[in-house]
Parts: C-alpha cells; sequence; structure tokens
C-alpha cells in the first residue's frame, strides 16, 4: 500500500540530485561570467558609451557626404554606392573600437572574422563576382541610369544598377535583369553616352540614272531642322553593286532625334526619288520554264488467240 509514495519520492529524489548536476556543469560557466562582470563592470558602459557616439558620428558623416556629392552633381547610383561603403566601413571601426574596450583581443576576433569571411566567399563565389563587377560598373561609371546600351545579348533601357545585377527595359518594355559579371565580361555598347550620334543610310539608284541628279535629291531630303550642320552631312557614292550604284547618306544628329530622324529621311529619300523619276533598284531573276513533251506510251502487244478445239 505504500509502493506509491515510495516510487514518487524516488521520482522526485532523481530529478533533485539532476538538477543539481546541470547546476554543477553550469556553475563554473556562471562563476566566470559574474568575475568577467565584475572586474569589467566600469568598461562596459564605457564600450557602450563609445559605440553609441561613433555610431552617432558614422551618420553625421555619412550625411555630410551626401551633401558634398550632391553639391557636386554625382551621380546618384555612385553617390549612394559610395555612401553604403564609408557608413559600413564606419560601424565596422567602431564596433571593434567598442569591443576593445572590454578587454577581448581584437586581433584574435579579426582571425576568426577572416576564417568566417573566406568560407563564406567560397561558398558565395558567384554572388561576389557580380559584386566585384557591380563595384566596377558603379565606379568606372561605364553606363547611367537611363542610358541605352547593349550588353550579354540584351539592349535596352538600364532602369536601375546595384551591386549585383542591372535591371534593363527592353525596347517593348520587358523587364531584363542581368548579372554584373555577364555585362563586365561582354562589350558594353552605350549608345547615348554622347550627345550627338550619325545615321548611316545606304541607298541604291539605277545604273542608268543621273549620278548628280540623284545626289542633289539626297541633299535635299536632308533639309531638316534636326540634322546637325556642324559636323556637316555626307553624301558620296560608295559602290558599284551588282544591280545599283550605291550612295551613303551621313547626316548627324543629337541622340534624342536619331530614331525619329532615321525614319522620316527614309521616308522622305524614297518620295524624293519618285518625284525625281529616279529608280530604286531591286534584284530581279529570270525564271525560264521549258516544255518537253511526254514521252508516248508504249503499246503492249496484243494477246494471241487460243486455238479452238476441233470438233468431231
Amino acid at each position: 500500500m505504500n509502493a506509491a509514495p515510495i516510487t514518487d519520492a524516488a521520482a522526485k529524489t532523481a530529478e533533485t540530485v539532476a538538477a543539481q548536476l546541470q547546476l554543477d556543469q553550469f556553475q563554473p560557466i556562471l562563476d566566470d561570467a559574474l568575475l568577467w562582470l565584475g572586474q569589467n563592470a566600469v568598461k562596459i558602459p564605457v564600450a557602450i558609451l563609445v559605440f553609441l557616439v561613433g555610431r552617432w558620428i558614422a551618420h553625421r558623416a555619412t550625411r555630410l557626404l551626401r551633401r558634398v556629392l550632391t553639391a557636386r552633381k554625382v551621380d546618384k547610383t555612385l553617390a549612394a554606392f559610395l555612401e553604403n561603403i564609408v557608413l559600413y566601413t564606419l560601424l565596422t571601426a567602431i564596433t571593434l573600437a567598442a569591443v576593445s574596450q572590454l578587454g577581448i583581443n581584437v586581433t584574435s576576433l579579426l582571425a576568426i572574422l577572416g576564417a568566417a569571411g573566406l568560407a563564406v566567399g567560397l561558398a558565395l563565389k558567384d554572388s561576389l563576382s557580380n559584386f566585384a563587377a557591380g563595384v566596377m560598373i558603379i565606379l568606372m561609371r561605364y553606363f547611367r541610369q537611363g542610358d541605352w546600351i547593349a550588353a550579354a545579348g540584351v539592349a535596352g533601357t538600364v532602369k536601375s544598377i546595384t551591386v549585383f545585377h542591372t535591371v534593363l527595359a527592353t525596347a517593348d518594355n520587358q523587364q531584363v535583369v542581368v548579372p554584373n559579371s555577364l555585362i563586365m565580361g561582354d562589350v558594353i555598347t552605350n549608345a547615348t553616352a554622347n550627345d550627338t550620334r550619325r545615321i548611316d543610310l545606304v541607298v541604291g539608284v539605277g545604273y542608268g540614272d543621273d549620278l548628280d541628279a540623284a545626289r542633289d535629291v539626297f541633299y535635299s531630303a536632308l533639309d531638316d531642322p534636326r540634322v546637325l550642320a556642324d559636323p556637316a552631312p555626307v553624301v558620296a557614292v560608295s559602290e558599284l553593286g551588282d544591280s545599283s550604284v550605291n550612295f551613303v547618306v551621313r547626316p548627324w544628329v543629337r541622340t534624342s532625334d536619331y530614331w525619329a530622324v532615321r525614319w522620316e529621311l527614309t521616308k522622305k529619300i524614297k518620295q524624293a526619288l519618285d518625284a525625281a523619276g529616279l529608280n530604286i533598284p531591286f534584284p530581279q531573276r529570270d525564271v525560264h520554264l521549258y516544255t518537253v513533251a511526254a514521252p508516248e506510251p508504249e503499246t503492249a502487244p496484243a494477246p494471241a488467240e487460243r486455238p479452238k478445239p476441233a470438233t468431231p
């Protein structure tokens, strides 16, 4: 009848012993922590104060840098990148300074962080290559937000540049995200880097047409206020083609007017040539059809008649 109370008492005793054993295991750690707190009771507030004051100085320095970059009209993407680099560099230095106030060996901490950074770098090597390429793009300023570029097999308007990727909008307004390492590993063509561009057109006229008259027609088609006088447009015979005499028509325009002037100029040249009675030849091919008489069918020999049986 007394078995159940004895069992409960034994269980409670076992729990008490286990708790005491766990407390004995953590007691040295607790003692060391209390000892460290006692030795660094004054250093802890100093470390916190160093961190808080240093963080305030870091943010103030970043704001000052932003004002300087804005006053110098630095590109927004480059300015934001420089601000982040300065801010996180200052915060890292401030954190190490605060930790050193607590008597912790910063050299060992840096060694541990370096080893961890190496492991993370090996695991994220593709992302780090994109990061390095993004830093080069932003610092070297190969293109800016709003430029039209062709790189990595994609062409479009630059919408945003980050340290990992570049966002482009194609001509039909598709969004394309291109890793920066692919852009840096390819030829970059920036169509809007300069204020002016040259339109290159090749127009052919017939061999029987008056070349001087054709030249005058092309110059008359260039009568457009958007065509720049300096550099002067060029109209010249470029080659004698298989079926036409080819002219090059090369006016200079502002980059923003490139496509509008190109399309309008193509239309005006065609209309001016038609009005002047000049032809734009196009390749022709003569197809000759030969009629061959079909062979007469061979007549099969008539089947031989079977002999009739003799009558009795």
